[in-house]
């Protein structure tokens, strides 16, 4: 049977290649291979099924920067999709937290700095109140809170390119356990939205 969660889930998201791929080999910060597909009613309307069951945001360091320093340019911007608009909205919004031995002070609102294992970051945050804590693209924090076992809820986009290479998400090692299928949505261009929960 699925898990029986009492307090908050820990739901990670990310998009993958066909080949099992999060990243480019040659420069994993060009994420240009994504821009077909994340703009797809599935992948939008995926986003928003996590982010309205989440009150906290997870995010390394390197996606916070690339994510906070985008988004809210999107809020109120002609044209933009509002999906797109209250994604933005919400992280502006919405509690952040950030994993960084690097930075001392928080450039964002709402945003506390925190300089300790993925793992404890959010046993700390699910002994709190509020909805789901959602792990947005934060490819190192992932991994982490995988290997850990610390993950209930796994998303997914998967888009049809074969990127021959680059880091992968799922490593060797990584406890072995079981997860049940709870949605699954395919769109446009070939775009798969899936969610698994964590069997236990």
């Amino acid at each position: 049977m699925t898990q029986q969660t009492d307090g908050r889930r820990v739901v990670t998201n990310i998009a993958l290649s066909l080949d099992g791929h999060y990243a480019a080999p040659d420069n994993p910060l060009d994420m240009r291979w994504v821009m077909p597909y994340a703009v797809t009613d599935v992948a939008r309307d995926h986003l928003t099924s996590l982010w309205q069951q989440a009150s906290t945001a997870l995010l390394g360091r390197v996606n916070a920067e690339g994510f906070l320093g985008f988004w809210p340019t999107v809020i109120g911007s002609e044209g933009a999709d509002p999906r797109d608009e209250g994604f933005a909205k919400w992280l502006v919004g919405t509690e952040k937290v950030v994993l960084s031995s690097t930075l001392d002070d928080a450039p964002w609102e709402r945003t506390t700095i925190v300089s300790k294992p993925a793992a404890e970051v959010v046993d700390d945050l699910k002994a709190g109140d509020g909805g789901d804590i959602l792990v947005l693209s934060s490819a190192s924090v992932i991994k982490a809170l995988l290997a850990a076992d610390k993950v209930d809820r796994l998303a997914l986009t998967v888009f049809p390119v074969f990127l021959g290479g680059g880091p992968r998400l799922f490593d060797d090692g990584l406890p072995a356990s079981r997860w049940a299928l709870v949605s699954q949505t395919a769109g446009e261009h070939g775009t798969l939205a899936l969610v698994y929960e964590r069997v236990r």
